[in-house]
């Protein structure tokens, strides 16, 4: 089932959203101050074209201890994400979901659309694990 869902995800618009977060990735790349940023963008890029059987969580849960993108610096640079970058993709992110509620059947798209414009707004100390 997860690889249904994963294959329509990425057919029906996934491919869309996943391509903006590597574009802010390359964004990040070239201004050169926002290296620290890129790797989130890549990794949740990723995330966002096969969502389907993985989850996004705090690596402080994960790890249970604090390292530079769960502590003071990571929220520092959380907050200049979601001003120049966050707040936008997580426009696009619920744009699509409302499409995507629209039909009966996308509505599992939508709640994932929710979930990953949540991550949109503070992606930095998050990590992506596989769910069993």
């Amino acid at each position: 089932m997860r690889t249904i869902g994963n294959i329509l995800w990425f057919l029906l618009g996934g491919v869309f959203m996943g391509l903006f977060w590597w574009i802010a990735g390359l964004f990040c790349i070239i201004s050169i101050i926002c290296i620290p940023w890129a790797k989130s963008c890549f990794v949740i890029g990723t995330f966002t074209f096969f969502p389907f059987g993985k989850e996004a969580v705090k690596r402080s849960e994960l790890s249970f201890k604090e390292d530079v993108g769960t502590g003071f610096l990571g929220m520092i640079g959380n907050v200049v994400w979601f001003v120049f970058a966050g707040v936008w993709l997580a426009i696009g992110h619920l744009t699509s979901a409302v499409a995507c509620f629209v039909t009966i059947i996308g509505i599992p798209f939508g709640i994932q659309h929710i979930k990953l414009a949540v991550i949109s707004l503070a992606p930095i100390g998050q990590t992506i694990i596989k769910k069993y």
